[in-house]
Formats: structure tokens, sequence, C-alpha cells
């Protein structure tokens, strides 16, 4: 399993109505540091697909959700629990430094 591609259309009822914690990949073609995390992003969303929902969002796509959520530069990563925004975090990182900043969730 990998990440789903959620669209403005769709991100409502992937994102905030889902019964389980979810991990939004903030992302967009141009974003070298994007690319370089899609691999992490998917083996997260293989991993912990028993208590965790990974979806993609690219914001040159759904620009109203990414302004909904103040998304300024990417990649972030927002972590939306019972349809509320609990965590978010901006920039490329390690994976091993990713799990740990999610560790509430994953």
């Amino acid at each position: 399993m990998t990440a789903i591609a959620v669209a403005e259309a769709t991100f409502d009822e992937q994102v905030l109505r889902s019964e389980v914690p979810v991990l939004v990949d903030f992302w967009a073609d141009w974003c070298g540091p994007c690319r370089m995390m899609a691999p992490m992003v998917d083996e997260i969303a293989r991993s912990r697909a028993a208590t965790l929902r990974v979806v993609k969002v690219n914001i040159d796509e759904a620009e109203e959700v990414a302004a909904r959520y103040g998304i300024m530069s990417v990649p972030t990563f927002a972590v939306f629990v019972k349809g509320q925004l609990t965590q978010q975090i901006t920039g490329a990182r390690a994976k091993s430094a990713l799990l740990r900043e999610l560790a509430d969730y994953v």
C-alpha cells in the first residue's frame, strides 16, 4: 500500500471523516525534497496501514485545502485525528526523525 492521492473534492471524506488518524503529505511536483520524501511516506503507509491512513495532497492541484491549513512551504506533514489538525511538521527529514515526531500517532 502506498499513500493515497487526495484532491480537494475528496479531502473532507478521506481525511476529516476518517476513523483512524491521518498523515497528510502536502507536496508539489516541482519540490525536490518532496520527491526525496515520497518513498519514506509510502513506506510509512505500508508499515502503519493498520493504524494510520497516509494521504498525499498536491498543493498546486488543491490550493483551497493548502490555504485552509496555512501550508506555506512543502513538504509539510499534517496529522489529523477525528477531523482535527493535531500536528504539523514542515521540511524534509530522515525517516527515523519523522517517525520520532509522529510517535504519538504511528
